[in-house]
């Protein structure tokens, strides 16, 4: 079985699947399918990922540092 990751929406139907995430130069592309039909490829750039970590609060990183670890 490959490798991959799901993206859910509110209803917990999928948006996306993740198939491949990797470094091309400074920025993270990921790949995968849209609605599990459509190719996609994303680009994620230092400013961007700074960007997002902007929009988090303190207590959503603390979230995150034991989101790994959760069920």
């Amino acid at each position: 079985m490959k490798k991959q990751m799901k993206i859910l929406d509110a209803q917990d139907k999928e948006l996306m699947t993740v198939r491949k995430i990797e470094r091309e130069g400074n920025a993270l592309i990921i790949r995968g399918k849209i609605f599990g039909a459509m190719p996609m490829v994303a680009k994620l750039t230092p400013a961007e990922a700074r960007a997002a970590f902007s929009l988090l609060d303190m207590k959503t990183i603390l979230f995150l540092l034991s989101f790994l670890f959760r069920r």
